[in-house]
């Protein structure tokens, strides 16, 4: 049997990049519980964490002790525990490549760029890691995050602008169940 590459929830702080603030405690900590339920990885991207907390595990407990979120951040914390949380600087000229193909979630893909769910899933079922991209802020992800991911996917049939958080449960559970069958 093939192995499964490794899907990963990726963040991308749309908001200003000096200020942390609640969308961004509210989206890692609804991000934690859907990871760990459907075996994902989270990663950040330009997440202004306060300069104090260094390592994922620090972020983490400082999260757990500012929610009620996914059982007071505790899934959070247990991902982070078994090594599946990272942040990272914004990127200049690249994601980084071990977290897999990089895929933009939006409501507007390129039509040249634009992928199925079942693309993604196909790509995970060749054993390449994928990495979801969304962005974190009222318009999403910039327009030099459009231009610098290679694939694009709509969870919706036709454009429907979601909420983050939404979006990342259609997608992650849409993705689980595709994965889920024929195995």
């Amino acid at each position: 049997m093939t192995r499964l590459g490794r899907p990963t929830i990726a963040l991308y702080n749309s908001y200003d990049p000096k200020s942390f603030r609640e969308a961004h405690r509210r989206a890692l900590a609804r991000a934690g519980p859907l990871a760990l339920a459907f075996d994902l990885n989270i990663a950040t991207f330009g997440f202004p964490f306060p300069p104090e907390l260094t390592t994922p595990q620090e972020i983490s407990d400082w999260i757990a002790t500012t929610t009620s979120i996914g059982e007071h951040g505790g899934f959070l914390k247990e991902l982070t525990a078994r090594g599946r949380f990272q942040t990272f600087d914004y990127p200049n000229k690249g994601f980084p490549p071990q977290l897999g193909e990089v895929v933009l979630t939006t409501r507007k893909p390129d039509p040249r760029k634009k992928v199925s769910l079942d693309e993604v899933v196909a790509t995970l079922r060749r054993g390449q890691s994928v990495m979801i991209l969304f962005g974190l802020g009222p318009k999403g992800a910039p327009k030099e995050v459009f231009e610098m991911t290679k694939r694009h996917m709509d969870i919706t049939p036709g454009g429907f602008s979601l909420e983050t958080c939404t979006a990342m449960g259609a997608v992650v559970g849409a993705l689980y169940y595709r994965l889920a069958e024929r195995q």
